[in-house]
């Protein structure tokens, strides 16, 4: 795919080696090509009818509010009420749940900052790594429009990985905690959990 110059490219598949993951995220890079996870639903734009990836369609509606997310399911469950609240997006992303990824949650707010139909957004994290906490410091200082977040694994026993690959927690780094207070330090209301989002998105907007 990188040889053929297509762009962006989306790798669905999950427990991709860390050295393949890395060898084809700098390739892609030299080209100036976005790679999208590895392990992701992909990337879809409801209002021009666009779908890169495996995610289902039909909880997506067309609107005004930018999804960015490391947990696929949870896309689903997010987009879902809030198409059922009248609430749609511009685009869905999902960034992918392993250690090493490509278009990266900061890059993601930075491309949502830069679509002139997006007029909010809303931020799917979960414990590890600290992706949540470079976006936050970014949306501080240089985002306008409402932010609603949610971070997966509030209840995470501690010392305990949970769910992806990238979900790992190294000393007091990564933690649902340290993610929460960075993102409300920035402003995002982050949400207790899924069915709230639509919610807060109206209060927000």
């Amino acid at each position: 795919a990188i040889a053929a110059d297509l762009n962006p490219v989306v790798i669905i598949t999950e427990h991709v080696p860390v050295r393949d993951e890395m060898r084809v995220i700098h390739a892609a890079a030299r080209k100036g090509i976005t790679i999208i996870g590895p392990n992701t639903p992909g990337i879809v734009t409801p209002g021009a009818k666009q779908k890169l990836g495996i995610m289902p369609g039909h909880v997506f509606s067309a609107g005004e509010i930018g999804l960015m997310s490391r947990s696929g399911t949870l896309t689903y469950e997010i987009a879902s009420g809030m198409t059922d609240a009248g609430i749609g997006i511009t685009t869905a992303i999902g960034l992918g749940g392993d250690p090493c990824v490509g278009l990266t949650t900061l890059e993601a707010v930075k491309l949502f900052e830069k679509d002139k139909d997006t007029k909010g957004m809303v931020l799917v994290g979960e414990i590890g790594g600290d992706a949540e906490e470079r976006a936050a410091t970014y949306i501080r200082e240089h985002i306008d429009v409402p932010v609603v977040g949610f971070i997966a694994g509030r209840t995470a026993p501690p010392g305990k990985r949970m769910g992806h690959a990238g979900a790992i927690i190294s000393g007091g780094s990564g933690t649902a905690a340290s993610k929460i207070k960075a993102l409300n330090a920035a402003g995002v209301e982050v949400a207790r959990k899924p069915s709230d989002i639509a919610r807060l998105l109206e209060e927000a907007m």
